[in-house]
């Protein structure tokens, strides 16, 4: 299928083949008829993309400031490999989507395959969309129409926060399609509407629609006309839909104000706000979040859970709704906003509208009609280069093409040897990116396929955490080796899944399939130097482990039992391996404190082994950035190991040893995957012994189970 991506390296766009999604449960599946250009939004996106470097800087401080954090603790190499990461990504564009529904996912009701809706899918051939984001369109509304909803939704979501009463006064800063949109809902609660902008063309729409207007390309004073207009009063409320750096539009909006007056925030504008302006008149100033109450709320948006409506009475979906039925009952005109149409064909020259000087509205893009060219859009599989068999390398495929995967671990197969042979993803562009980046054969959102594919010889699986116990099943059932990014799994029950099919795979084979789970860090350089120095020093030992893991916001997924399974079991089992490795000892006991916390992952973890050796992780969650993440130590026979970061080696009082330092940060990844393709090709005992590995997931769940 064909979707539209931005570099946000150079800016560029471009009309991409993509995997059609793959519906999930909560979600449609939508054949898009029409999608709608945000044309402030997307040209600030397009405009950041052609910045230079200096530029985008410029904009994003606080990045700039997280980019020195990291340099001063991880090494500049590492860090600006990180950033280019970050902007090689394509970015899909677009969030106003018109089609009628193909497929529903499990749990889904209200839809049926057939139903025009309208949803905040991008710009794309086929989308997959959470069925909170998505709203029936009524008989009579128009395809072109339907695809100002979230639009529409926007505009009604900053007037819900205004509260306005019928006769109010109110002010409208920018009439670009939110601010046209925005005037109309105002005029259907009855209210007297003042329109501002440079636009003359605009504000004669905004007339059109009854509003009184102030022309500031022509040097009328806002202030001014906005005291005539409220009779000397001062407005009641301003809505500012502009987007422009200045902090003109806001102290603006508070000289208008009466006393007590509302302001509200849609656009995008400078803040420096002078407390005077607000102080004496109190006045309330609100920004206002996207589309309505349920926005960026996973629970709602990816879980489907809707709030009561006794509680909640106008959610996003439900706004959606209300401007649906604005349009059918003709309260609500979008047609006239519609300056130019192009096909998805003709993106490019659409974006070149939005990026350039010619005059615009609404760029409405149309989609082949349902039923045409139905083997090119609902095609999961893309062919990137010509297929390499039979040239003796080890063939991998990817379940997942997250960050993590794309930056550094597909990288450290290609160099391990291996043969990139698929990479699958969800939704397809970030597949596409990983494929396309690292040279895989192909890239699929058709999970199923990876598994069944004969050419494949071993599974990478780097998806979130709650899919790990069940792929990793599959996988061995497939006969295939098997790779998995930490955690292995979050329950004792999914270990005991997974330690069932590994002796089941085992005796179907005849031998044994490899399981690894991404531990790299004790193949990290300065590690294996640790465990040499450690396996000649007589007696038993003593390690301390410090993480600075810095904090995650609560409802970030990590921290979802059932998604991610918490930090402890997510992340920190890196670390019980670490010193499982060093020391070279089966973890006989262990005992764990978490500090009170939100979300309990500031916890130190105390272990014993079966030698005698201890053994101590800090995951602190509650440090600063500019602390270096990791430290580790080990105390024996008189002497001190130091390791910080995976750069700085010292050795105190340590015969022999003084240093080991690098010019860059290793933190074993390469070395992690080559094992790993070694140990496939040539068979033999495993990188890491199962029996660690199981023993590794059964006291991270142990751990965790014991803080909650």
């Amino acid at each position: 299928m064909r979707q539209i991506l931005q570099s946000l390296k150079t800016g560029t766009t471009e009309v991409a083949d993509v995997p059609c999604p793959s519906v999930k449960r909560g979600h449609l599946l939508i054949r898009t008829s029409r999608t709608l250009v945000s044309v402030g939004t997307e040209r600030m996106m397009v405009d950041f993309g052609k910045a230079g470097w200096i530029e985008k800087a410029y904009q994003q401080p606080d990045k700039i400031r997280m980019v020195l954090d990291k340099m001063r603790t991880d090494g500049v190499m590492p860090t600006m490999e990180a950033v280019f990461n970050k902007l090689d990504q394509p970015l899909p564009l677009g969030y106003c989507n018109v089609g009628r529904v193909v497929g529903i996912g499990a749990g889904v009701t209200g839809f049926e395959i057939g139903d025009l809706v309208a949803s905040n899918g991008k710009h794309a051939e086929m989308v997959c969309v959470p069925v909170n984001l998505c709203a029936k369109v009524p008989s009579g509304v128009s395809d072109e129409e339907a695809a100002f909803t979230v639009l529409g939704a926007i505009a009604l979501q900053g007037i819900r926060l205004v509260q306005p009463t019928l006769g109010e006064a109110v002010v409208v800063t920018g009439m670009g399609l939110i601010g046209l949109v925005t005037t109309q809902l105002l005029r259907a609660h009855g209210c007297r509407v003042l329109g501002i902008d440079f636009d003359s063309k605009k504000l004669a729409m905004a007339r059109e629609f009854g509003a009184e207007v102030v022309d500031l390309s022509i040097g009328q004073d806002p202030i001014a006309c906005a005291e005539a207009f409220s009779r000397g009063r001062g407005v009641d409320a301003v809505i500012v839909t502009a987007a422009t750096k200045s902090n003109e539009p806001m102290h603006q909006a508070a000289l208008m104000c009466r006393k007590r007056g509302r302001i509200v925030l849609v656009g995008v504008t400078g803040l420096k706000l002078a407390r005077d302006d607000f102080f004496k008149k109190e006045i309330t100033f609100q920004v206002s979040c996207s589309y309505g109450p349920g926005r960026y709320d996973p629970n709602y948006e990816e879980k489907g859970q809707d709030y009561p409506v006794g509680y909640v009475r106008w959610t996003e979906q439900r706004n959606l709704e209300a401007v649906l039925d604005m349009m059918s009952d003709g309260r609500l005109a979008v047609k006239s906003l519609i300056s130019h149409r192009y096909a998805i064909e003709q993106a490019s020259d659409a974006y070149e509208v939005v990026g350039g000087s010619e005059p615009s509205m609404g760029i409405v893009l149309s989609y082949a009609d349902v039923g045409r060219a139905e083997r090119d859009v609902s095609g999961k599989t893309v062919a990137l280069s010509p297929v390499r068999a039979g040239d003796g390398r080890v063939a991998v495929s990817f379940v997942g093409a997250g960050n993590y995967a794309t930056g550094v671990l597909i990288a450290a197969f290609k160099e391990g040897g291996a043969r990139l042979r698929s990479v699958g993803s969800s939704a397809g562009v970030s597949g596409l990116h990983a494929g396309r980046k690292h040279g895989f054969e192909e890239t699929t959102t058709d999970t199923a396929q990876l598994f069944a594919d004969g050419q494949t010889n071993a599974l990478v699986i780097t998806t979130r955490h709650d899919s790990h116990a069940q792929f990793v099943c599959d996988a061995l059932a497939a006969g295939k080796h098997v790779f998995v990014e930490k955690p292995l799994c979050l329950t004792h029950d999914e270990l005991a899944r997974i330690e069932r099919a590994y002796q089941s795979a085992t005796t179907a084979q005849r031998s044994r399939p490899q399981l690894m789970v991404g531990f790299n860090r004790r193949f990290a350089p300065q590690v294996q130097k640790m465990k040499a120095l450690l396996a000649a020093a007589p007696g038993v030992k003593s390690f301390v482990m410090t993480v600075n893991a810095g904090a995650i916001p609560a409802d970030h997924w990590v921290h979802d039992s059932e998604q991610g399974g918490g930090r402890i079991i997510g992340e920190a089992c890196h670390f019980i391996d670490l010193l499982r490795f060093l020391a070279g000892c089966e973890i006989e006991s262990h005992s764990s404190t978490a500090m009170r916390s939100p979300t309990g992952d500031t916890v130190t973890i105390n272990l014993r082994f079966r030698d005698g050796s201890i053994g101590t992780v800090h995951y602190f969650a509650n440090g600063s950035k500019s602390f270096p993440k990791e430290r580790v130590e080990a105390f024996a026979a008189g002497g001190v190991l130091q390791l910080d970061n995976y750069r700085k080696l010292k050795g105190f009082g340590w015969t022999g040893f003084k240093a080991m330092n690098l010019w860059k940060q290793d933190k074993g990844q390469r070395a992690c995957a080559a094992q790993f393709i070694r140990a496939v090709r040539d068979g033999g005992a495993p990188p890491i012994p199962i029996d660690e590995i199981f023993e590794i997931a059964r006291i991270s769940i142990e751990v965790a189970q014991s803080n909650t």
